[in-house]
């Protein structure tokens, strides 16, 4: 259900899931709280502030009863590798 949450937010920028293009690292779940530490595609990142703020929205309205935190990291750094098959494909990187 969670990853089904992160795969309906989509970077504005490139137009895909947050999810498939590699920009969740790690989502931990225990009794009352929801984790999710993300990266962004680069430190400039123009949607820095609105980006984990809606993953955090989103995963709230399904999640109701959790409390979400999302954390931004850089290390390590995104790159296209972090992209599944898929998306490489579609934007002719494979």
């Amino acid at each position: 259900d969670i990853i089904e949450v992160l795969q309906n937010v989509f970077d504005p920028d490139i137009h895909y899931s947050v999810y498939d293009i590699g920009l969740i690292y790690q989502v931990n779940v225990d009794d009352k709280k929801l984790e999710v530490i993300m990266t962004l595609t680069s430190v400039n990142c123009p949607e820095a502030q609105s980006l984990p703020e809606e993953i955090k929205f989103s995963l709230e309205q399904k999640f109701p009863d959790l409390e979400v935190t999302v954390e931004i990291t850089f290390e390590p750094m995104w790159t296209v590798d972090n992209m599944s098959d898929e998306i490489k494909l579609s934007l002719g990187l494979l």
